[in-house]
């Protein structure tokens, strides 16, 4: 594979993706971006280079204060922001949840989101690749299971009741181990004793 084939690969690669992929320097200003966030964002290109990442993602904090993203009280709470300066102080991955707030048809859309964010060095220069994956579907089940609070079984979207270990298999497969935690434990234990002495 020559050298041509293999930037064309990376750019496939880039571009399939399917969560919005951003390359960016310091001050979170986009310097590349992938398919899935171009599909996101439907605006021109020249309105997407250069410019910070709460704008071109029409944070609603983005225009607080003239000096724009980053600037504002708000943005020292930002998640993508922590992220990106959280990866070019340390060298690391970052991982981070967190909800972000955007302006959609002058509606405000909050999304739950998993900010990945690790800094590498290109053509002489430290940049970031910060990824958002939006979580919203899981962040949504995660606020609202309906439980039952006797039995505990969990009710599913189709109203039927589950026993919490089947409703979570059979969505999320995930299996679970089981043990007794210490006042249940104290509680089974004080049981045991009381039949081990009606038994004498």
């Amino acid at each position: 594979m020559n050298e041509n084939d293999s930037v064309q690969l990376i750019k496939y690669v880039f571009d399939v993706i399917p969560s919005i992929v951003f390359v960016v320097d310091e001050d979170v200003r986009i310097q590349e971006y992938n398919a899935a966030a171009a599909e996101f964002l439907l605006v021109e290109r020249a309105s997407i280079l250069k410019h910070r990442g709460g704008e071109v993602l029409h944070c609603l904090h983005s225009n607080d204060v003239p000096d724009g993203c980053g600037r504002g009280a708000a943005c020292k709470g930002c998640v993508i922001r922590h992220s990106v300066s959280k990866a070019f102080d340390g060298n690391c991955i970052v991982r981070h949840r967190g909800k972000l707030q955007i302006l959609r048809d002058r509606q405000v859309v909050e999304i739950y989101a998993l900010i990945t964010a690790r800094q590498f060095h290109y053509d002489g220069r430290m940049l970031v690749l910060l990824v958002i994956e939006d979580i919203s579907e899981i962040a949504e089940l995660h606020r609202l299971i309906p439980i039952c609070s006797q039995c505990l079984k969990i009710r599913d979207d189709k109203k039927s009741w589950s026993r919490i270990e089947a409703y979570f298999k059979d969505n999320w497969d995930v299996d679970f181990t089981h043990s007794l935690c210490p006042e249940c434990y104290a509680a089974a234990m004080a049981q045991l004793d009381a039949e081990v002495k009606d038994l004498k």
